[in-house]
């Protein structure tokens, strides 16, 4: 078989299964009110965010020019980790590009074959890639399962080990037993590594995440990573912990030593995000009501977080629903295997702080009547 008949046949397997996806470019000044990003305060519009990104591209290009080893660490990426440090309550922070190679790089460089993950059925792609790049023994735990995790740690026999877990998990938006997870870990000797991508600026006090929410901030047996490009508006990601990690991961993090550092653009926005979030502690709150009164609406489980999860009969009618919100002005995500855990086609809704009330109602008596109509389909 040639390449190109393994190709076609590929995509006609997908097209079949209603699994295939495209790129759909947006446009600049595009008017749909917009309930797919993961921008769930609206920071990335805040003109301190736009003026410092456009400022420190004109400072310093338009890309940082080499690795953070070599000459791609500046000022702004010094500031900016000391900042995110100080906000979430950790020792230390160490800015990535994106928050794929955060992860990749915390799990890489801290397991290799004598080690034991303990992963967590329901976390991200990057957590479960970083798992296998590091030639680990893993075990795969049913979701929230503290006895579980605490059975496979018993069962680790002394191996060092790592359990993986979300603060707040990305497609059902439901929280993680941090409190437990952590002190099984203690027990154990293990670290917990804590994906707070969607954790930062959406729970805890102020927007300070999870971990900082139940006083875990500081403990030793806890590393917290995170993302820029959520509710801080930005892009880039970040691994918080102890200096010594830290110290760890510029050593021996692959993933952080052989890629171009983030972009000056992104590291300058992101602080004058994170500085309207500490200047304004209330401002999550507002994604909470929202949330919790457009799942009444939509008869779904209320979202710890700022995710709202629809389910759909199947990925079909699941793109049926997302093309017929867009075409009625409100543009949702729509998430299908592989990327649901449980396999369940939904839609996909994120609740922001940031929309004027106009829109806000106006999306949601479109998002509430399409689900609706929707969900009857076979």
């Amino acid at each position: 078989m040639s390449w190109a008949e393994w190709f076609a046949g590929q995509r006609a397997a997908r097209e079949a299964a209603g699994l295939h996806r495209v790129l759909r470019p947006r446009a600049a000044g595009d008017e749909a009110i917009d309930l797919a990003n993961n921008d769930y305060l609206g920071l990335s519009g805040h003109p301190d965010v736009r003026r410092a990104a456009a400022e420190a591209a004109l400072v310093w290009g338009a890309g940082a020019g080499a690795s953070r080893l070599v000459t791609g660490t500046t000022t702004l990426h010094a500031e900016l980790e000391r900042e995110l440090a100080g906000f979430t309550g950790r020792a230390a922070a160490l800015v990535f590009s994106t928050g794929y190679h955060a992860n990749l790089s915390v799990v890489t460089a801290l397991a290799d074959r004598d080690t034991v993950i303990v992963s967590d059925a329901h976390v991200h792609a990057s957590l479960i890639d970083a798992a296998r790049l590091s030639r680990a023994v893993i075990r795969v735990v049913p979701h929230n399962d503290v006895t579980a995790v605490r059975d496979a740690l018993a069962a680790a026999g002394g191996r060092r080990a790592l359990v993986l877990t979300e603060s707040i998990f990305s497609v059902l938006g439901d929280a993680a037993p941090l409190a437990e997870l952590a002190e099984t870990c203690a027990a154990h000797g293990a670290l917990l590594v804590v994906d707070e991508a969607h954790g930062l600026g959406v729970v805890g006090d102020g927007g300070r995440g999870l971990l900082h929410g139940l006083g875990l901030h500081d403990h030793p047996h806890v590393v917290m990573t995170a993302t820029l490009s959520k509710s801080l508006g930005a892009m880039g990601g970040a691994v918080l912990g102890s200096a010594a990690l830290i110290d760890h991961l510029v050593n021996r993090a692959r993933p952080f030593i052989f890629d171009t550092g983030l972009a000056p653009a992104p590291a300058a926005g992101a602080l004058p995000a994170l500085r309207v979030l500490r200047g304004q502690p209330g401002l999550p709150s507002r994604i909470h009501e929202r949330g919790a009164a457009l799942a009444d609406r939509l008869g779904v489980p209320r979202s710890a977080g700022a995710v709202l999860s629809v389910p759909m009969p199947s990925p079909r009618i699941a793109l049926a629903a997302q093309a017929r919100a867009l075409a009625t002005g409100v543009r949702v995500g729509c998430f299908r295997p592989p990327s649901v855990p449980d396999g369940v086609s939904r839609l996909r809704i994120t609740t922001h702080a940031g929309l004027d009330e106009m829109s806000w109602e106006r999306a949601v008596g479109i998002v509430a009547a399409v689900a609706a109509e929707h969900r009857q389909l076979v």
